[in-house]
């Protein structure tokens, strides 16, 4: 009885634990030499699919804003093309990239997003949390325009039905130039401050990870050098030794610091293809492998038949010079491509969605054939 007892705290000490891993999104940001920037960042939802699509959004869609109370909340048209990928099949956008270049990303924000109250008067200025992505890329070229944007709605708590609260977000936001922002909603204010290292993760706040940085100037892609104590010298066991003290766990502030030290530390790259490809890699980094603690849907997760192959759902990645998108999932890491500048935004009139895996399995090239044959030397 003791031992079927303390399994059981174990196990619900481990779920406790584990469970922000559902929701260890990460992103980072790198430029080129030629100027190209490129965002990118993981999607973690440990808790059941997402159903995540890729959206293509019109010139000249309407969206309405969402309230609590069901009233019709703030109006607004696209000015730009977006490119990008839902979440819960409702068309909220978790990540994107527009005509204009500006790449956005959405970001869970449990225990620090606070919207403040609902004013049913101020309906027809008010957008719900998991709109403030479709908001933006629908309507902002700079981080400027992003700053003056929010200045014209009001977030409030509308309950998303798929949590049963309101979605804690935050937002980062980069334009082709390399400028960014973060987007917090605290203690009922907006909350916009620059992101000069264009690094996100999730709690606690932006200036915190920022303020926690400080533990680890110590930090370094330099080796330590040879040591000599007494009479005995010392050197480092191998590769890394500068990098000591780098934590290397799963949650949003060790994250950010890897994030950061990844980032800061990368290979110079000339172009934005080059460049996508470090990002990439960085941000495999920071995929979760998904377990018990995560809550699998499905009792079947390599049968490819919707279950959790991985916490990570998805990558993506935006180049903002070249205004193109990309992203591979956790069924096909083969990295899948669209052209913005290849489409023409005023061809269709209503937002169109595609599956992000027509078919949930891994894209594998055999290469048998290449074996030699018999003889060949």
């Amino acid at each position: 009885m003791k031992s079927r007892s303390l399994i059981g705290v174990c196990l619900a000490l481990t779920a406790t634990l584990l469970a922000p891993f559902a929701r260890a999104c990460t992103g980072i940001t790198l430029r080129a030499r030629d100027g190209a920037v490129v965002y990118g960042r993981t999607l973690e939802w440990g808790a059941f699919d997402m159903k995540s699509r890729l959206m293509y959004v019109p010139r000249g869609h309407e969206f309405v804003g969402a309230t609590p109370d069901g009233k019709p909340g703030f109006r607004w048209k696209t000015q730009y093309g977006i490119v990008g990928i839902d979440v819960l099949e409702k068309g909220i956008l978790a990540d994107g990239i527009n005509e204009a270049g500006m790449a956005i990303g959405l970001f869970y924000h449990p225990g620090y997003a606070d919207y403040g109250k609902y004013d049913p008067q101020d309906a027809a200025h008010t957008i719900a949390p998991t709109q403030v992505v479709n908001y933006l890329l629908s309507r902002c070229a700079t981080v400027g325009e992003v700053r003056e944007a929010m200045s014209k709605v009001d977030v409030a708590p509308v309950v998303e039905k798929a949590l049963g609260f309101p979605a804690p977000i935050h937002v980062i936001a980069t334009e082709p130039s390399g400028k960014a922002v973060v987007i917090e909603f605290l203690e009922g204010e907006v909350v916009i401050l620059d992101n000069p290292l264009g690094v996100i993760t999730n709690a606690p706040t932006f200036e915190w990870h920022m303020t926690n940085l400080r533990n680890y100037i110590n930090l370094s892609p330099v080796a330590i050098p040879k040591t000599r104590v007494g009479p005995v010298d010392f050197k480092p066991l191998g590769a890394g030794s500068g990098m000591i003290g780098l934590p290397g766990d799963f949650t949003p502030p060790s994250r950010f610091v890897r994030a950061v030290a990844f980032s800061v530390t990368a290979r110079p790259t000339r172009d934005g293809p080059e460049t996508l490809y470090e990002v990439l890699r960085i941000l495999d980094n920071f995929n979760v492998p998904v377990g018990a603690a995560e809550g699998s849907d499905d009792d079947t997760p390599h049968k490819g038949t919707g279950a959790l192959r991985s916490a990570t759902l998805w990558t993506s990645a935006s180049d903002t010079k070249n205004r193109l998108f990309y992203y591979h999932t956790q069924h096909n890491r083969r990295v899948r491509m669209v052209d913005l500048k290849r489409i023409d935004f005023t061809s269709f009139d209503k937002i169109v969605y595609r599956p992000l895996d027509p078919e949930k399995t891994q894209d594998i090239q055999d290469v048998t054939l290449n074996a030699p044959a018999k003889g060949e030397r």
